[in-house]
């Protein structure tokens, strides 16, 4: 499989996985409505989707 095609299943599956959670979970929703309202909670958010993306794409991958 062509590798951009990889990449593309994993954000496709990275935005399912996030629009999942904050439907299961209220709170979730209401730190992404708090953090666009208050900046200083921004950043935590940032910081968990940097997180997210980290295990996604270099998590698994080998050492040269």
């Amino acid at each position: 499989m062509n590798p951009r095609w990889i990449a593309f299943f994993k954000l496709v599956a990275l935005l399912i996985v996030v629009t999942v959670l904050i439907l299961l979970f209220p709170p979730a929703h209401e730190l992404a409505a708090m953090a666009a309202r208050d900046l200083r909670y921004l950043w935590w958010l940032v910081l968990l989707l940097a997180l997210a993306v980290w295990l996604i794409w270099g998590l698994g991958r080998k050492k040269k």
